[in-house]
């Protein structure tokens, strides 16, 4: 993956990001806000990052994600991460998003939980940290090493129900466990 970008250090939460964006792409009703009246659906797939600072929590937003290279959305979001702690992040910098990321895994060790949607928003994904585990292995009796991490779908059952949601985590899932099809 790093020689695909050019070099660049990819972190867990730039692929989770990227992957998020590219379902919202393959399953568009979930890229959409209730508006009290009628559902719209975004166009665009703009990822809010949640980011945490001595300031509060911010969430910055990486518009046009499932049209961004990885180490596109690598070097955004380390920029916005940046403003956001220094507060200097202005309106634009994270208005306009149509989905939010929420990763306290890599950064503080939670192994799961359950984030609140962001009105107008439908949805939001909590990652959790990633933990090795056993599993079996290619030939009977062989065991290997596999990482796992969690991701918890919360979503406001006005615009995504239970199953359209399971979709779209299956179509998340399919690109985090082959992030090769994030490149193509």
């Amino acid at each position: 993956m790093q020689d695909a970008s050019g070099g660049k250090k990819i972190s867990i939460n730039d692929l989770v990001i990227k992957a998020a964006a590219l379902a919202l792409r393959k399953v568009p009703a979930c890229n959409s806000s209730w508006m009290n009246d009628f559902i719209r659906q975004y166009h665009n797939v703009n990822i809010n990052v949640a980011v945490q600072t001595e300031h509060g929590l911010f969430v910055p937003v990486v518009r046009d994600a499932d049209k961004k290279g990885l180490a596109t959305i690598a070097d955004e979001v380390k920029q916005l991460a940046s403003r956001a702690k220094d507060n200097s992040l202005k309106p634009e910098d994270y208005e306009g998003g149509t989905f939010t990321v929420s990763n306290l895994g890599g950064p503080f060790g939670i192994k799961q939980f359950c984030a609140i949607v962001n009105p107008p928003q439908s949805a939001i994904l909590a990652i959790g940290s990633a933990e090795k585990r056993v599993i079996p292995g290619a030939a009977e009796g062989q065991y290997e090493i596999g990482s796992f991490m969690s991701a918890t779908l919360s979503c406001d059952h006005r615009v995504i129900d239970g199953a359209m949601g399971a979709e779209w985590l299956k179509a998340f899932k399919g690109y985090l466990e082959d992030p090769t099809t994030m490149l193509l």
